[in-house]
């Protein structure tokens, strides 16, 4: 996350949306007094400053607008341009998966997909309920569960996506492609028709809202 009262911003990082890579884009640029939130080098070494923060919830790279109330005032928020980045959630779980076999750290999540395969996985218990539990709007959602964002910036379409958010930041945002996971290229050929299907029911309210399609 990060929060930019200069340039009157809040950027929301939904995991596994590509937002590591629009977090380097924006820091490269950030002013002294924007809040980094995260594991990027530049939020790291200002990471001492969240300390001095009164938030209601976890302050952490993937933190929701409801997260970071008392941060900023009722009428902060109210000022700020806020976007997030959103993804194709097939292929998103595809990532997710491989992300997943790759981490060290103790977690249910991380257990379940070095053990299990990609079908048994996505349609694991765990798996639906941790999804199903955090649409991406539950994230750009503020205290009194208004959605609050200006923008949601799909990673199939950056190009166009991009332009609202360049207008109001005044420069274009260039995204290198970061945290990239080893997996499938075509995402399509991880899926059987069960396991494309489970996709289908945890994801639908994505799915519905952003119209997306397998």
């Amino acid at each position: 996350m990060i929060i930019s009262p200069g340039r009157r911003f809040i950027f929301v990082h939904i995991p596994k949306t590509g937002g590591t890579s629009m977090a380097l884009a924006l820091e490269r640029r950030a002013h002294r007094d924007d809040i980094l939130i995260g594991d990027t080098p530049k939020a790291q070494r200002r990471k001492a400053r969240l300390d001095r923060l009164s938030a209601r919830g976890r302050l952490w790279k993937h933190s929701t607008l409801t997260d970071i109330d008392g941060v900023l005032t009722p009428e902060d928020m109210r000022r700020m341009y806020v976007f997030t980045m959103v993804r194709n959630p097939w292929d998103r779980m595809v990532s997710y998966y491989h992300w997943l076999r790759t981490q060290q750290f103790a977690h249910p999540a991380v257990t379940l997909a070095q053990t299990a395969p990609f079908k048994q996985f996505v349609q694991h218990e765990h798996t639906a309920k941790t999804l199903r539990a955090a649409p991406f709007s539950s994230y750009v959602q503020d205290v009194l569960g208004k959605n609050r964002a200006n923008l949601f910036i799909r990673l199939e379409h950056l190009e166009d996506d991009l332009v609202p958010l360049a207008e109001h930041l005044g420069f274009t945002v260039g995204l290198p492609h970061a945290n990239r996971s080893d997996r499938p290229r075509d995402y399509r050929s991880a899926y059987c028709d069960a396991s494309a299907e489970a996709v289908a029911q945890i994801c639908a309210k994505d799915i519905d809202q952003f119209q997306y399609r397998f």
